[in-house]
């Protein structure tokens, strides 16, 4: 599967797409990509191009969390700590992108 932009109209499958069920009311849904680390986490990202044109990127975690409460919340606080850090990055990637500087 491609990762690559494209200039398709939102109404036009992307060589991305994964042509489907998961395509409906102009979206398009790539195939999933799955990153499995068996008995402790599970990632899965899909890209998605809206009706409007906007392309997202779709990423489910589900991770093992510690059976003693504080320790658990530990690595819920680290958890999104990380997102955030991964968000923010891929923000300013496509803002300097956007701007020409990349």
């Amino acid at each position: 599967m491609a990762l690559f932009r494209t200039t398709a109209s939102p109404q036009t499958h992307t060589p991305w797409c994964g042509q489907d069920h998961r395509c409906g009311l102009g979206e398009h849904r790539s195939d999933e990509i799955v990153v499995d680390i068996s008995g402790r986490a599970r990632a899965v990202l899909t890209r998605i191009r809206a009706a409007s044109g906007r392309e997202h990127a779709e990423v489910r975690v589900r991770v093992a969390l510690a059976s003693h409460e504080m320790v658990a919340r530990g690595q819920l606080v680290g958890l999104l700590g990380d997102v955030r850090e991964a968000i923010t990055r891929a923000a300013a990637a496509a803002q300097l992108r956007a701007e020409g500087r990349r």
